[in-house]
């Protein structure tokens, strides 16, 4: 195939003790889509940001078209044409979608028209509809997303680095997303794609890299592979599934949640929630499909008690809850794993058994007149540390030195101890490795064995029907309807979460 485009050479990073990124060598050639895959903490991203220039590296090389170069700053890097998309988007939200994708490259007096025309023709030339003229908080996720790569096109990139690029997106928007690489291949540039998701992977890849714990362990091409070996080559072992039980015997179970007519205004009149209503049964899994933004955190947000609703009822076990305090829900059986674990869910400055405590600092089978009974907390936490499995050392290991993932097993743990009759997981699994999300969902599929109420917000389809047993589409803050797993085709619910209509009508 010639020379490769792009050669990594034996690279090593190091963050103080900790080894990102081992002797790691990988070769993108012209025309070529490579996969990185591996679990969370195999060094898939830091490699790529070494490559983008985000990052320096302590040993290796870096050959661009067969010539040793330093890549010392994304600038760099965009110079010979590399350029990287990031899970969280680099946007400015008050600026024109035009003005997002000239920023840094345009100087001196702007006629920004001239650009819109411009870069609505790029826009057009690979099937994007993106409105140049809108700012950026105007735009769904997946026009964000467009604009992104439209930053990247307008540098001329030849080279593209997309990390975790359908995260946020319907699956329709994945679709174009994967089509979209297709072309820009066949043109003779290269994509690197960093996901978790092995469809994907088996989609559009031609050759896959397998990372584990900062080492390079397997190299394939995609004829030559299926699903299942690269699952065992990620994390060493099998994945077996949680085995769903397709009864619906929850039906006959009494209501655990009740939601009725339940709207959330904002003080300054922003509308989140629209008259959303529905019920939970006790051993039901209830779940919750979207794209992030359109009413899911406040959802959770008024059932745990962080937010009140301005209009509509909301019942646990029959019970009234409005105006209960989070204290008295969590007494009253409410466990809540939210959405973003650094910000809501655990302290990363505390260590193991603290963050066990924080929802249960005020249980009286902890303090022993006004005194926390370590030694009774500590075996607690070790029992939680074993029982799901969380790779530490013990009680006294610090929250912020686990991966992602094992700080969402043990957040969960926690979780499922203060949730006797309620399980609200916000995206339990996102950002998660597959040896994780396999972990997490046995969980919960116990949990439901157990008679528990859960309500499962995800955004990824797969999930929804693995585990769900009814299934609400939420959009712009209201349910566009609320079904029976089966009843939707991945292509309508896609429909539904994009707010068209007539997903809902081919659904009924």
């Amino acid at each position: 195939m010639g020379i490769p485009v792009v050669e990594l050479r034996h690279i090593t990073k190091c963050f103080t003790k900790v080894v990102a990124n081992k002797d790691v060598s990988i070769t993108v050639n012209a025309g070529e889509v490579v996969a990185l895959l591996g679990e969370n903490g195999a060094g898939k991203s830091t490699v790529m940001k070494i490559l983008y220039g985000l990052y320096g590296m302590d040993e290796g090389q870096i050959l661009i078209r067969g010539e040793e170069v330093q890549i010392k700053t994304p600038a760099d890097a965009m110079s010979r044409g590399i350029a990287m998309i990031q899970q969280h988007f680099s946007l400015v939200p008050t600026h024109t979608a035009a003005e997002n994708i000239i920023l840094g490259n345009v100087h001196g007096r702007i006629a920004i028209k001239e650009y819109e025309k411009k870069l609505s023709q790029i826009a057009r030339d690979y099937g994007f509809d993106v409105p140049m003229d809108r700012p950026i908080r105007e735009l769904a996720v997946g026009q964000q997303q467009k604009v992104e790569i439209l930053k990247a096109l307008y540098i001329n990139t030849s080279i593209l680095i997309m990390d975790e690029p359908t995260a946020v997106l319907t699956p329709q928007e994945s679709d174009n997303l994967m089509q979209f690489i297709k072309s820009f291949t066949a043109k003779g540039n290269s994509v690197v794609f960093i996901t978790h998701k092995m469809k994907e992977v088996m989609e559009v890849a031609d050759r896959i890299v397998v990372m584990r714990a900062g080492v390079v362990v397997d190299e394939v091409r995609r004829e030559d592979t299926n699903e299942r070996e690269l699952a065992h080559m990620m994390i060493g072992q099998d994945i077996v599934p949680p085995v769903r039980n397709l009864s619906e015997d929850y039906a006959a179970g009494k209501d655990v949640l009740r939601f009725e007519h339940v709207s959330l205004r904002e003080k300054r009149g922003a509308q989140l929630l629209r008259d959303v209503s529905f019920s939970i049964h006790e051993g039901e899994i209830f779940g919750i499909a979207g794209v992030s933004g359109n009413g899911q955190d406040d959802l959770c947000d008024v059932i745990s008690g962080v937010k009140s609703p301005t209009e509509g009822t909301v019942y646990l076990d029959g019970q009234n809850i409005n105006r209960a305090t989070i204290r008295q829900r969590n007494a009253a059986g409410i466990g809540y794993a939210p959405v973003d674990r650094y910000r809501d869910g655990m302290i990363m400055d505390m260590d193991l058994a603290e963050n066990v405590l924080l929802k249960g600092c005020f249980n009286k089978k902890w303090l022993n007149h006004g005194f926390i009974r370590q030694r009774q907390l500590r075996r607690y936490t070790d029992e939680l540390i074993q029982r799901h499995r969380v790779k530490a050392t013990g009680y006294s290991d610090m929250a912020g030195g686990l991966s992602g993932g094992n700080q969402q097993k043990l957040l969960l743990g926690r979780e499922v101890d203060v949730g006797t009759r309620l399980l609200v997981l916000n995206q339990p699994t996102r950002g998660l490795d597959m040896g994780a999300v396999d972990r997490i969902h046995h969980v919960i599929m116990e949990e439901k064995e157990k008679k528990k109420a859960i309500l499962l917000v995800s955004t990824e389809l797969t999930e929804i029907f693995e585990m769900c047993d009814r299934i609400a589409v939420m959009h712009n803050g209201g349910f566009m309807g609320i079904y029976r797993n089966g009843e939707l085709t991945t292509e309508q619910i896609g429909l539904l979460m994009a707010g068209v209509a007539g997903g809902k009508e081919a659904a009924e």
